[in-house]
């Protein structure tokens, strides 16, 4: 088959993040750390407003409003933001600690709110959050970016998609240098990598093996022999589903040769997509029909910002609950915090058994 009939028969996957059709928001940003350039690179090439820009290190905001909302107005105290009738979305972008009340005080304040990942450390506040939105009547999103990474957005659309059959296995592995924490509060994270890194991972395992939830998760963390910074830089983790197995992989002390890799397995065909890093990702589909190779648009950052505001943006358009609700990203959680327990207790654990992150 030729590259032109082998074009003919490749099935349309659309995965490129969405915009509202006719919705203007106006949004306000809580937390204006390093992360936030992302957010608002991201916000400004979508045609999207930020009017205001509140963290209690004003000079914070001086440089963002700086660099992409010039025309933001600046606070140091959240409360003088939320009483903006004007204001119809709030990005919180802080740490967790002080995140849950942010959020709360947000929906009750009628906002509609995105919130960095992890989303809670205590999956019992994050049901009260959940709750709470529910009779707000407003929507409560988290921002799993990871979800509009290129490569993954694909991989879940082309599976959403019926292109692989039925998945059955999926493995991911990650080798790269995150050493880049020493000096910021990063640094003090005990489970950095299992928990603040692959968040995206446990998340991206669900939307890549979407028929059931997991079961099991037996993971494991260590130093790098070489490695200054306080949180354990290698991590994995094996997880059980009724029909399907994962693994997960993290070499986060590889000072050269950094690599990034992908595989789904389905009924059908296979997924594979691999680069230097999450960034930069070659990826190719096989089934019956052949193999192909998409040329991948975009990158992760920034485009996976503009993916979760606008999947939150569109919901509120379209009056339905988003695909990164809270209650749903609770389910990715569980499966994290199982992990990091499990890296301590040195046994397998239920997802869900365990309601709070492990210390």
């Amino acid at each position: 088959m030729n590259s032109h009939e082998l074009a003919q028969r490749i099935p349309a996957v659309d995965y490129q993040p969405r915009h509202p059709r006719s919705l203007r928001p106006r949004i306000g940003v809580m937390g204006c750390g390093g992360i936030i350039k992302h957010h608002l690179e991201a916000y400004r090439d979508a045609g999207w407003d930020v009017v205001a820009l509140c963290d209690p290190i004003v000079e914070r905001c001086q440089t963002a409003a700086t660099n992409f909302f010039p025309n933001a107005q600046i606070y140091s105290d959240y409360r003088e933001l939320l009483k903006r009738s004007d204001i119809d979305v709030v990005d919180i972008a802080t740490h967790p600690p002080e995140r849950a009340e942010l959020i709360r005080a947000s929906l009750l304040a009628g906002k509609h709110v995105l919130s960095q990942k992890p989303f809670v450390t205590d999956l019992d506040v994050g049901e009260e959050l959940v709750r709470l939105a529910e009779r707000c009547q407003r929507k409560l999103a988290v921002n799993q970016n990871g979800r509009w990474a290129p490569h993954f957005s694909y991989a879940r659309h082309a599976i959403e998609a019926g292109v692989i059959g039925k998945p059955f296995a999926a493995h991911l592995s990650v080798h790269w240098d995150h050493t880049w924490v020493r000096g910021t509060a990063f640094e003090h994270v005990k489970h950095l990598i299992l928990y603040d890194f692959a968040i995206h991972w446990f998340d991206m395992l669900r939307m890549l093996l979407p028929h059931s939830e997991p079961t099991r998760v037996f993971a494991s963390t260590a130093p790098a022999p070489h490695q200054t910074i306080m949180p354990h830089l290698l991590g994995q983790a094996i997880v059980e589903w009724p029909e399907a197995q994962a693994t997960l992989a993290f070499d986060a002390a590889l000072p050269h040769g950094q690599q990034d890799r992908l595989f789904v397995a389905g009924s059908e065909g296979s997924i594979f997509s691999y680069g230097e890093t999450y960034q930069d990702q070659k990826l190719s589909v096989r089934t019956a029909t052949g193999e192909w190779s998409p040329r991948l648009q975009g990158k992760w950052f920034s485009d996976g910002f503009r993916g979760t505001m606008g999947e939150l943006l569109c919901s509120i358009e379209e009056d339905r609950l988003p695909s990164i609700n809270a209650a749903d990203n609770l389910k990715s959680l569980a499966l994290c915090f199982a992990a990091v327990a499990s890296s301590v207790s040195h046994e397998p654990v239920v997802p869900g058994s365990v309601r709070k992150l492990p210390t």
